[in-house]
């Protein structure tokens, strides 16, 4: 599948989780996010999430999530997915914040399981289902158990499957053994949630990547996705080994959307690599383990 194809996929196969730049006071900086927005899918992604995780949307409010939706829709809407990250750990919140982004006309939703609260397996699939039931846009689940304090268990999967707007998974677990059970029992479209499994997950039936990584190599991700697509196992896995060192910058060491601002910035793409409290920007021994796996990568900054 090409970056030409992306109407086969409600939302796209390459999607990196945008990071929200900020000005040099915090503010966020709405031209810049549209010009990002520009240069990912120039570089052959096909669907963008805007204010999830990298996104640092648990700092942002729902004005500046709104705005970013908005101005990530008025740079790129009609050439890429543009997905909501409205997902938050209060069922009511995030079913406004999911009708309002709806009515901006948004492609999807991105619904975190919800976190802190640590509900129970039925209070994680009423909540989804609540969320889904309010608007009739399409729906991507997003489990990660190591920030949200719980996981979406596969028979929740299994059963929140059946939903007619919740059609596709983003798996942050590593767990391939259930993941596998989703893909054989459900035709949710999954997407790998952790840059370094893209390939074998591709391999057992996911249909891409929601990344972070790829804000810095939209390129290389984009061929692995589509060498993966068309079974030439041969390609993606040498583009998996060489894409390893860029995964452990943007990973490896700090937070994400800190150690994607930070490399956004030396590549002259973002002006500045301003975080919001509690992140921080990177120290002196963060930037040079960043460095050193770029220069493994083959990428000068």
């Amino acid at each position: 599948m090409s970056v030409s194809d992306i109407s086969l996929r409600p939302f796209g196969t390459l999607v990196p989780a945008m990071v929200t730049p900020f000005t040099a006071d915090g503010e966020v900086d709405y031209k810049a996010a549209g010009e990002l927005a520009n240069k990912l899918v120039d570089g052959g992604c096909d669907g963008l999430v805007v204010t999830g995780t990298t996104g640092e949307t648990s700092t942002l409010t729902d004005e500046e999530n709104l705005g970013m939706f908005q101005a990530v829709l008025d740079a790129v809407g009609g050439r890429a997915r543009v997905i909501a990250g409205t997902g938050t750990n209060d069922t009511r919140h995030s079913i406004s914040l999911s009708q309002r982004a709806a009515k901006l006309g948004v492609d999807g939703l991105l619904l975190v399981t919800p976190y802190y609260n640590k509900p129970s397996q039925a209070g994680i699939q009423a909540h989804f289902e609540a969320i889904a039931d309010a608007t009739d846009v399409p729906v991507m689940l997003y489990d990660i158990p190591g920030r949200a304090g719980v996981p979406i268990e596969t028979e929740t999967i299994l059963r929140l499957a059946d939903h007619p707007r919740i059609i596709a998974l983003k798996d942050a677990k590593a767990d391939f053994t259930a993941t596998s059970r989703v893909l054989a029992n459900t035709d949710l479209d999954v997407y790998s949630g952790d840059d370094g499994l893209t390939l074998p997950l591709m391999a057992a039936g996911a249909v891409g990547l929601v990344s972070v990584s790829a804000h810095v190599a939209p390129q290389q991700f984009r061929a692995l996705i589509d060498a993966a697509a068309e079974g030439d196992f041969t390609t993606a896995r040498a583009i998996h080994f060489a894409l390893d060192p860029v995964i452990r910058a943007t990973m490896g060491h700090v937070q994400g959307a800190v150690a994607v601002k930070q490399i956004l910035k030396w590549q002259g793409v973002l002006s500045n690599s301003v975080v919001r409290l509690p992140l921080v920007e990177p120290g002196e021994t963060e930037i040079a383990q960043i460095k050193a796996d770029l220069a493994e990568a083959g990428m000068e900054v």
